[in-house]
């Protein structure tokens, strides 16, 4: 549930029932495939775009891989397609293909017949033929078996599958929209991923921006699943403050909107705790707005550079450029405003923990070693 809100995923949010599909761009979409799919309204420019793209796919109906990173809305897009185009009256088929169990995947995907192996007591349609007529949308396609990667290749060029079983191919008219977070170019070049089925996947590909590529749509967001929660859990509208808004939009979500619809979701839940419930997510709110470094010399000796008294009695640090200096002084800032607390510092620098280890032994050695040598807690 990242650029859409699946209705799917979002029904598996603590077992609720999932608010609305979310729109994917301000572009107006056809009417009937609005009614059919309803999204809620986007503004970033790579969303109208992504927006008519959808429509231009689901006219032409051609195999389409749509990437992006998880929870971003990938399946909100094939459905979306699906909608908009001349299938929306037949079915809509979901395989997941990471959850498919090595010895059943070939039947999933294409059937078997009566007897074809232990336990087949009865012959199945598979989702290919299932989708006959519609769309089948394969997602997470970079966790195929590989065993069926030659298999699915066959069905694509031939348009045909054969059952488990069977002697004979079987016709299948379906649009394959594939989906997945992983990089396949790099899985092609490891040798985990068949170059001529990506490919043939790979006729239009569609990518699905992250939400912090997309900050100006997140109060949209916001809104969206505020209300719905609102109903859903028969509770007061919940309405950010300016300050936490600025915060929700500062923040990465590296969940994408899958992971801003639970904060709202628990921001309902735990009512009486809902700035625990952002600290915890967002990080700690700051208790003042930073100040501009004043100049130097306009401070007195014993004062910090935002006015207040310093607790070390050391003078403000003048103003600089120089980006090393810059660097250590962040670096100082961040553990000051953390207390030392290093996984904190490195949150607020946007950086893994790794890295943060390194910029204190190079910003200021003598508190990585005095992390180093800081006596273990008894267990």
């Amino acid at each position: 549930m990242g650029l859409f809100a699946s209705r799917a995923q979002t029904g598996r949010l603590a077992g609720t029932s999932p608010p609305p599909a979310l729109e994917a761009a301000s572009a107006p979409a056809r009417p009937s495939a609005r009614g059919r799919w309803p999204r809620l309204v986007g503004g970033a420019t790579a969303v109208r775009r992504l927006e008519a793209a959808i429509l231009r796919v689901a006219e032409f109906q051609c195999t389409t891989l749509v990437t992006g990173e998880t929870g971003c809305g990938k399946e909100e897009v094939a459905r979306a397609i699906h909608a908009a185009g001349p299938r929306h009256d037949a079915p809509f088929i979901a395989i997941n293909c990471g959850s498919l169990p090595a010895p059943l995947a070939e039947s999933q995907l294409f059937g078997h017949e009566r007897g074809a192996f232990t336990g087949a007591i009865g012959a199945t349609r598979g989702a290919f033929r299932a989708a006959h007529g519609g769309v089948i949308f394969l997602d997470e396609i970079g966790d195929l078996p590989a065993e069926l990667q030659p298999k699915l290749l066959q069905v694509l060029e031939r348009r045909e599958v054969t059952p488990v079983g069977a002697t004979r191919p079987e016709p299948v008219d379906v649009h394959v929209i594939a989906a997945t977070h992983r990089d396949l170019d790099a899985a092609v070049a490891a040798g985990g991923f068949r170059e001529d089925l990506l490919y043939r996947l790979n006729t239009v590909h569609l990518t699905v921006p992250a939400l912090r590529d997309r900050p100006e749509d997140i109060p949209r967001f916001v809104a969206h699943f505020a209300a719905h929660y609102a109903a859903h859990y028969d509770r007061p509208l919940w309405r950010p403050d300016p300050g936490v808004l600025e915060r929700l939009m500062a923040h990465d979500w590296p969940g994408n909107v899958r992971q801003l619809a639970q904060t709202i979701q628990r921001l309902y839940v735990f009512a009486d705790a809902a700035d625990a419930v952002l600290d915890e997510v967002l990080g700690p709110a700051r208790s003042r707005a930073p100040r501009a470094i004043p100049p130097a010399g306009s401070l007195p000796a014993g004062h910090a550079a935002d006015g207040t008294a310093d607790p070390h009695g050391q003078a403000a640090e003048p103003p600089t450029f120089n980006l090393r200096e810059l660097r250590r002084r962040t670096v100082r800032a961040a553990l000051d405003a953390t207390g030392g607390h290093f996984a904190r510092a490195a949150k607020l620098l946007g950086v893994c923990p790794n890295t943060m280890t390194k910029l204190v032994a190079e910003a200021c050695p003598e508190r990585s070693v005095a992390v180093a040598r800081r006596p273990a807690r008894p267990r």
